[in-house]
């Protein structure tokens, strides 16, 4: 609005250009129209030196105005950097406008308007154009423009000579400049200044140093734990005194927007209520006045800033949590039982949000309070807006335990039926989450889940039903199992069950079918029947798991393998892989024997044993945190409760404190009792803190990883309490397909991160991620709590090597830097294709080979034998070489195999290397031999096995 209205004071040329355009009767004129301005500005400004001062101004608003209009505007930045360096207001003011819209972050003229800004900033004592320079450096927010210019920012805001209205817009600037660079200030010299801010009389320079000073305590708690005597003096000032200027009272309540900003800082330092300092009384008086005075108002607009505060302050007694006062968190649970049945959905939608926080503190008492409105909170359930409805689920989640988790869980299920789709999938994983953690009996879980399948099977995800299978397989004492079977064939017999109960019930008889296979109708055949009549209608990966049934019944029931047989058969060569490869698998395993069948079919082991459930996992991220908003998420435990992740302890001061706090007897005034210190301009950005070095550590373990992943798929290359990276190939002759997976396993974000993936002379690669095609360096900058990063590289052999592709991940957290110097399992036998040859051949060109070898002997301190041979065979087919007909020996293996590039010879045709391998044991000794044509080849390969 502003814009326009600066525009329309300009020139009559603008207005009639304006006009022009409103009156366009197509989105052609209109294009015709903003086309012929364009090229007339742009003749214009071929001479800008000619051009007068109005003229200036006039074009360039007319190049702002056709930018908000949506069209694309790639000259006239040299005008609007002249105007940015005039003298006069008027012009200063237009080209500032034009630069927030027309220049971008990274733009090459960037550079050229930086000592313009600059000179506004700390050369200028005009307060107008030295916030209009404040005010477009937040909004461009570049780096270049962030790194030149941060000091002065902050010299602005300490400045004595700066006004309040600039010192408020220096505050926010500085803080958007900090969540863009975290590190430009260096916190704990820069606390001093926080606190004379502090000190200001002015209510709007407080609120906004407030908020800077919450994005900073948000990243840096420790440096500014000494500013809270300053926030509880200035909240005492507001609520007990009443002591507020008439311009920033809100419907007679003191300026509400600080309050608020003062409480939420108080939230960052949970441990405060029990570190024993002064000035914990006068904040539970504060949090008690807050509490009892709040009541409901005639006007709308106080009631709902009087409660604004109080939820605040609510929600600071929660973060406070189980160090908290006990009285407060009574008074607390009193309101909110009072707020979730008023008739106003705002209201009630903050009791409930509140309440959910408060249940999850271990104070017996609130959670004894807080299961008596659990009627209450069934009702809003079923309310209107969604929103109230997914809070109202929230609080009925937390406030169940075992003593009600019947009755809350019989009411979800009957609410569900009912649900709409908006939060049905949240109620399905919660309701699941309850069953098992509350569980009366495995079999009510497991009737509960079929419960869910049948009501809501299209929101139960796959992890609610593993879990089923996993509890089921793991408790084979009692009748579970025979439960479950019997259970689940009454279910797959109806033809509308849902594809997830025929999924279950597929995985259930195959395994447990034979517990109830003596009964009258559930035989092996009708269990069978009962199964396939569901195949046309699931999907793939369910009929994947229904054909692992079939084989295990066609190896239970011998009636049933000629039944079953032709299914294997017919979807041998079925267009779906997963499938084919199955049908494939099972139709020979039934021609290798009974004992193999038996031994390969028999009943799955017990799954690994979970800490946590993957279930209770896919709710711990609810909350998003966005800057420094949530302080109750940031403060949230692994285990849901309020506590902070690590202890801050308030009482310790750091090693250079800013000025006192206040004394104790303030005067009437706001902040009456400051001294007025006097305020150092410059301020110097501090040398960096020094950080640990941290590198792989166990290398016998990565090499292990290593070794294992040389010859298999898939697999885990790297893994600490930091990050987890993982592998998957596949290869086909000369080419490749790597999958690479960084996961964040810690408990704080990851930053600075970064993959490096250094380029190979002999491979040809592409390396793409989730944004498209990216270089050997892929900088991921701050890799969040449990997020994956994937990178696709696609390989291809071009010659001859013997060392590794490598791989290096960098990041930092707060006090450490950690690099992982790592080698990628990419090595001359990804690119080999299998060879099998009789003996003749083998022994022939081994012949000709002699003297174009690489040999060497290890000892493994263990006698060879027939097993540790047969050991060796399965690694030389693993690493792809074919075995060679009547070659070997007892104490012998030997392969052949075919090294392939995508290089061409001079006919046009991909080079390739014959391989050839000999590994022999003596004792506890093992000599290996390599021979190929090429030395380098040779070199690899004994150094693969070796």
């Amino acid at each position: 609005v502003w814009v326009i209205l600066s525009m329309a004071t300009q020139a009559r040329g603008l207005q009639n250009f304006i006009s022009d355009l409103r009156n366009a009767k197509s989105k052609t004129d209109e294009s015709n129209r903003v086309a012929k301005e364009l090229a007339n500005i742009r003749a214009k400004f071929t001479n800008s030196q000619s051009l007068s001062s109005y003229q200036k101004k006039k074009y360039v608003w007319k190049l702002v105005y056709i930018f908000m209009l949506g069209y694309d505007v790639n000259f006239g930045h040299a005008e609007v950097v002249s105007l940015v360096g005039s003298a006069k207001y008027s012009e200063k003011q237009v080209g500032y406008v034009a630069m927030s819209l027309l220049l971008k972050a990274g733009d090459s003229m960037m550079n050229l308007v930086i000592n313009s800004i600059r000179n506004d900033l700390v050369g200028s004592y005009d307060d107008a154009a030295t916030s209009l320079a404040l005010v477009s450096i937040a909004n461009v927010s570049g780096i270049e423009l962030m790194n030149a210019l941060h000091v002065e920012v902050q010299r602005v805001l300490v400045s004595p000579n700066a006004t309040p209205a600039v010192r408020k817009k220096a505050a926010l600037c500085l803080l958007r400049l900090i969540r863009q660079l975290p590190d430009s200030i260096a916190s704990a010299e820069f606390a001093e200044h926080i606190a004379n801010l502090l000190q200001d009389r002015h209510l709007g320079v407080l609120t906004s140093t407030m908020s800077l000073l919450i994005g900073m305590a948000s990243k840096h708690e420790m440096e500014y734990q000494t500013m809270i005597p300053y926030a509880i003096h200035i909240l005492s000032s507001l609520v007990l005194k009443k002591a507020c200027g008439s311009d920033y009272l809100y419907y007679r309540t003191p300026s509400p927007w600080l309050q608020i900003k003062l409480l939420r800082f108080l939230q960052y330092y949970p441990d405060l209520m029990s570190s024993g300092q002064t000035y914990v009384p006068t904040l539970k008086q504060i949090l008690t006045r807050i509490l009892n005075d709040t009541d409901v108002s005639d006007s709308i607009n106080k009631s709902n800033a009087d409660h604004a505060i109080l939820f605040e302050a609510i929600s600071t007694i929660v973060v406070f949590g189980d160090n908290g006062d006990v009285d407060l968190q009574n008074a607390a649970m009193r309101l909110l039982g009072k707020f979730i049945s008023v008739r106003e959905p705002n209201i009630r939608y903050l009791g409930l949000m509140t309440m959910s926080r408060l249940a999850t503190l271990h104070n017996a008492s609130n959670k004894e309070q807080i299961k008596t409105f659990q009627s209450t909170v069934v009702v809003s359930l079923k309310d209107a807006d969604i929103s109230v409805r997914r809070r109202a689920l929230d609080l009925l989640f937390v406030m169940c335990d075992s003593s009600n988790a019947e009755s809350i869980v019989d009411e979800l299920i009957t609410y569900l039926v009912a649900a709409d789709a908006g939060i049905r999938e949240q109620m399905v994983l919660k309701i699941a989450v309850l069953a098992e953690k509350y569980a009366i009996s495995k079999k009510w879980y497991v009737d509960t889940i079929l419960k869910l399948i049948s009501i809501s099977g299209d929101q139960v995800s796959d992890s609610i039903w593993h879990r089923v299978i996993v509890i089921v397989t793991n408790n084979p004492e009692g009748d579970l199992q025979q439960y479950v079977a019997q259970t689940m064939f009454e279910v797959c017999s109806s033809k509308s069950a849902h594809l997830k109960a025929v999924a279950v019930g597929s995985y259930v008889l195959g395994e447990f079918g034979f517990l109830i296979a003596e009964e009258a109708g559930k035989s092996g055949e009708v269990q069978f029947k009962v199964l396939h009549q569901h195949w046309s209608v699931v999907d793939s990966a369910t009929q994947g798991i229904m054909l692992t049934a079939f084989a295990k019944m066609s190896n239970l029931y011998s009636e049933l393998q000629p039944i079953i047989a032709p299914i294997f058969h017919k979807l041998k060569t079925s267009v779906d892989i997963e499938l084919q490869q199955r049908s494939n698998e099972y139709r020979i395993l039934s021609t290798l024997g009974a004992d193999v069948m038996e031994d390969i079919l028999r009943e799955m082991p017990a799954f690994d044993t979970e800490k946590v459930s993957t279930l209770e996992i896919a709710l711990e991220q609810e909350h998003t945190d966005t800057h420094d908003k949530n302080i109750f998420s940031k403060n949230k435990g692994s285990n849901g409760d309020a506590s902070p992740t690590s202890k801050r302890m308030v009482g310790n001061n750091p090693a250079n404190p800013p000025p006192g706090p206040p004394p104790a007897e303030p005067e009437p005034d706001l902040l009456g009792g400051f001294d007025e210190p006097e305020v150092q301009v410059v301020v110097p950005p501090a040398a960096p803190t020094q950080k640990t070095a941290v590198g792989i550590g166990d290398e016998a373990a990565v090499q292990e990883s290593f070794a294992k992943l040389c010859s298999a798929p898939q697999g885990v290359l790297f893994q600490n309490s930091h990050v987890q990276i993982g592998i998957k190939n596949e290869y086909r002759g000369s080419q490749g397909r790597v999958q690479l997976f960084v996961g964040n396993m810690s408990q704080v974000p990851l930053k600075n991160f970064k993959i490096e993936l250094p380029e190979c002379s002999y491979l040809r690669r592409s390396i793409t991620d989730d944004t498209g095609p990216t270089g050997a360096t892929t900088v991921v900058g701050v890799l969040d709590v449990r997020q994956q990063k994937k990178l696709m590289i696609m390989v291809e052999a071009i010659a001859p090597f013997s060392d590794f592709p490598t791989l290096k991940i960098s990041f930092e957290t707060d006090s450490e830097v950690h690099t992982y110097p790592l080698r990628l399992p990419i090595v001359t036998t990804s690119f080999t294709e299998p060879l099998h040859v009789d003996k003749a051949a083998f022994m022939g060109r081994w012949t000709q080979l002699a003297g174009k070898e690489a040999q060497e002997i290890v000892s493994t301190g263990i006698p060879g034998s027939r097993e540790r041979m047969q050991k060796v065979a399965e690694l030389l087919k693993a690493l792809k070489f074919g075995r060679c007909d009547q070659v070997d020996n007892a104490t012998s293996v030997s392969g052949c195999g075919t090294y392939k590039t995508g290089a061409k010879d001079g006919n046009g045709n991909n080079i390739s290397v014959g391989m050839l391998i000999r590994i022999e044991a003596n004792a506890d000794k093992f000599r290996v031999t390599a021979r190929t044509l090429h030395p380098t080849v040779s070199a690899s390969i004994k150094t693969i096995f070796c």
